[in-house]
């Protein structure tokens, strides 16, 4: 789960970037975008061709190779038996999609074999879904503020929750890349 507001379109093609071939974890975003925004953030992030990304549709199950965004003016949940679904309700810290909504609801689906990623962004969303990650069991990940374009967001989350690991944007990727290399030598 990765969660991003402004300065997110930059901080995710960095990410995208640093993946190896062959990433296999799911990648499930909340970019804070426009309510009428064509979402271009997906062919950007296809052209660098590492995951195959595409707007979440309801009831489907996230699957490894992919990366799947929360379409605009829509929450981004995800059921207990692991399915997405798209809602309308009440913006939550100010917005919709928000990332709170997801990390909640996706702690509560995967409970300890869940990874939750605050990068940069102008409020505190995703704080709050951060912490239910943590108390479930799941990894937590921060932007360090510092290498953030906009620190409100991650400074927010580490205030907020006990963190895992903050570290620099450009050494976030390799961390993952090194999760899935130890699941793959299992």
């Amino acid at each position: 789960m990765i969660g991003s507001s402004a300065g997110g379109l930059n901080a995710l093609k960095i990410l995208f970037r640093g993946l190896s071939e062959g990433f296999h974890i799911p990648l499930i975003i909340v970019q804070h975008i426009s309510a009428d925004s064509e979402n271009y953030l997906i062919q950007i992030l296809n052209d660098i061709r590492v995951l195959q990304v595409k707007e979440a549709d309801e009831k489907e199950q996230p699957m490894p190779g992919m990366a799947y965004l929360a379409p605009p003016n829509y929450h981004l949940l995800l059921e207990p038996d692991r399915t997405f679904t798209l809602t309308i309700d009440e913006r939550v810290n100010y917005a919709r999609p928000s990332i709170d909504v997801l990390f909640e609801t996706a702690a509560e689906a995967y409970k300890d074999k869940l990874i939750g990623i605050i990068l940069t962004g102008a409020n505190n969303d995703g704080s709050r879904g951060l912490k239910r990650i943590k108390e479930l069991g799941g990894l937590t990940i921060v932007q360090d503020p510092d290498t953030a374009e906009v620190e409100s967001m991650p400074r927010a989350a580490i205030q907020t929750s006990v963190t895992d690991h903050i570290l620099p944007l450009e050494e976030i990727a390799a961390f993952l890349n090194s999760l899935t290399e130890s699941q793959s030598n299992k």
